[in-house]
């Protein structure tokens, strides 16, 4: 019988980029029989206000705090080069619009690495587009006519408010979280964010 793991995220969630590394060695490392399902859990609705400073200062704080902790890299420029705002489902939107085209995982790294590395703003439209079409340079299957449609689709948005209802359903633990559902039940995986065996032996108990 199938399992699934839910990989409850955001791809603009700095603990999920912390986390990132120790994710992709455990999804390796998952049985054959777990199905993995990533559901966007929507940190924080649309909105064209500027972050308040304070904001701004308080996640910054958290970027140093993971970058001490996990060694994780980020490209403090950003606050320099945009104006940010608190507003991630536009990126949450173009994962999904990704999976229409078997390409959610690399739109997701894409997203990761263009806020995070390359100081660029997911919460743009115009931002993701561009990712998408460097994307479609590397790899063929991504139409961006066809992303850019679907970024802004009815379609797309009722599927992220399904996720974020998913997601909300699953546990209240915040980004990232893991949850198995096996045999009708869900248990809730406590992660380790820097041993991937750790969070493996824990599934594996329910299995």
């Amino acid at each position: 019988m199938m399992a699934t793991l839910y990989y409850i995220h955001d791809p603009m969630c700095s603990w999920c980029w912390g986390y990132r590394p120790t994710w992709h060695q455990l999804e390796t490392n998952l049985p054959s029989e777990i199905n993995v399902e990533y559901v966007a859990g929507g940190l924080a609705p649309d909105s064209d206000e500027a972050m308040p400073i304070a904001l701004q200062q308080s996640i910054q704080s958290h970027w140093h705090t993971i970058q001490a902790k996990l060694g994780t890299e980020f490209n403090f420029d950003f606050w320099e080069k945009n104006t940010p705002r608190r507003s991630t489902y536009n990126a949450c939107r173009a994962v999904i619009a990704a999976k229409n085209q078997g390409l959610e995982k690399e739109m997701l790294a894409a997203i990761q690495q263009g806020y995070y590395l390359q100081a660029l703003n997911p919460s743009d439209k115009s931002t993701l587009i561009t990712l998408a079409q460097e994307l479609a340079k590397q790899n063929p299957m991504m139409n961006t006519t066809q992303f850019s449609a679907d970024l802004s689709s009815a379609a797309t948005q009722t599927e992220l408010m399904r996720q974020i209802e998913l997601a909300r359903t699953l546990t209240h633990r915040g980004f990232p979280s893991l949850v198995l559902e096996y045999q009708g039940k869900q248990h809730f995986i406590a992660h380790d964010y820097q041993d991937n065996a750790i969070t493996l032996k824990q599934i594996m108990q329910y299995l």
